[in-house]
């Protein structure tokens, strides 16, 4: 069959069974009833539900929808925030507007996590800092800094053995006539931030100062102590509560105070109850109750002296061990 491109005008019209005029109204009806109209043919429509069902075969949303499951699960589980589900939700919601053509709240969402890096930094802030101070404190960093002398570490040694018996000694005086305290033993991780919600003391601990620093109608008995070096470096600070929701209701504002603190350093933290007068140890996010005086000096010796000898000692070894290879 001979291609129209290459037959005449009159061919053509012959082939379509037309005429220069065009089709006439009753012959393009019957051509109409015939083939139908000039028109492909549509896909059929998916429903609303359908488009969703077909999103949720996304591996992407399949697994952020499994993170948004056991993110949710794990704060449960341990009474923490839905932070976490709440950013993962949003980016969902964010693709699923994107297919579904939800112009405005694509829009909203868009602009929201748009600033993604700052709502995570400030929503995050408690567990950057953490981790942050985890690195402070760890053993590379803490090696790098180490470099006091052999007569510095004694005099050290002695200052710290004096504030203990001093903490020591004021706590059981301090148990015997209901008076609240709240005593902060800096470690490796610094306090400089707690420090500075405080007035500075700089004073070596004895009964008497510890003794009027925790007096009722004292303007610094409210806040928390810290203990640096040996030396009372300042009182009338403010810790960071704890947001451990399991926490007994019978331990007050101080009990949360120091088990926050212990939940964000390696201080040991030493707390005396105004209503009952039992003596507690905040460390490493736990709290201890029911410590009498020679336990306490016990755990304060071993926890402040003992462990920093063995870590000066394990670093010791680590920095010979180096030289060794170096060589």
């Amino acid at each position: 069959m001979q291609k129209e491109y290459t037959q005449t005008k009159e061919q053509v019209l012959e082939g379509l069974r037309t005429d220069r005029q065009g089709l006439s109204a009753q012959e393009a009806e019957k051509r109409l009833r015939e083939h139908g109209e000039n028109r492909l043919k549509e896909a059929e429509k998916l429903t609303l539900f359908q488009r969703f069902v077909q999103q949720l075969k996304d591996p992407m949303l399949l697994i952020l929808l499994a993170a948004a499951a056991v993110s949710a699960v794990t704060n449960i589980l341990s009474h923490e925030s839905f932070t976490e589900v709440i950013i993962i939700l949003l980016v969902v919601l964010f693709l699923i507007s994107s297919q579904f053509d939800l112009l405005m709240l694509n829009a909203i969402l868009r602009a929201f996590l748009s600033s993604g890096i700052v709502i995570v930094v400030i929503l995050f802030q408690p567990e950057i800092r953490k981790a942050l101070e985890q690195v402070g404190h760890s053993k590379v960093v803490q090696s790098l800094a180490n470099t006091v002398s052999a007569k510095d570490k004694e005099e050290g040694k002695a200052e710290t053995r004096k504030a203990i018996q001093g903490v020591v000694d004021a706590t059981q005086i301090l148990q015997q006539l209901r008076m609240g305290a709240l005593i902060v033993f800096e470690r490796q991780t610094k306090l400089g931030e707690i420090i500075k919600t405080g007035t500075v003391v700089d004073a070596t601990p004895s009964v008497e100062l510890i003794g009027n620093l925790f007096f009722v109608n004292s303007p610094l008995h409210d806040g928390a102590m810290i203990i640096r070096d040996g030396r009372i470096c300042a009182s009338g600070c403010f810790l960071p509560l704890s947001q451990n929701y399991t926490i007994s209701k019978e331990m007050g504002t101080r009990h949360r105070a120091a088990l926050g603190m212990s939940e964000n350093s390696d201080a040991v933290i030493v707390v005396v109850s105004e209503e009952t007068g039992t003596i507690s140890i905040a460390q490493g996010g736990v709290i201890e109750r029911g410590f009498d005086i020679p336990r306490l000096e016990t755990r304060l010796r071993h926890e402040i002296m003992h462990k920093s000898e063995e870590e000066q000692t394990k670093e010791s070894s680590v920095k010979a061990l180096l030289r060794r290879v170096k060589k």
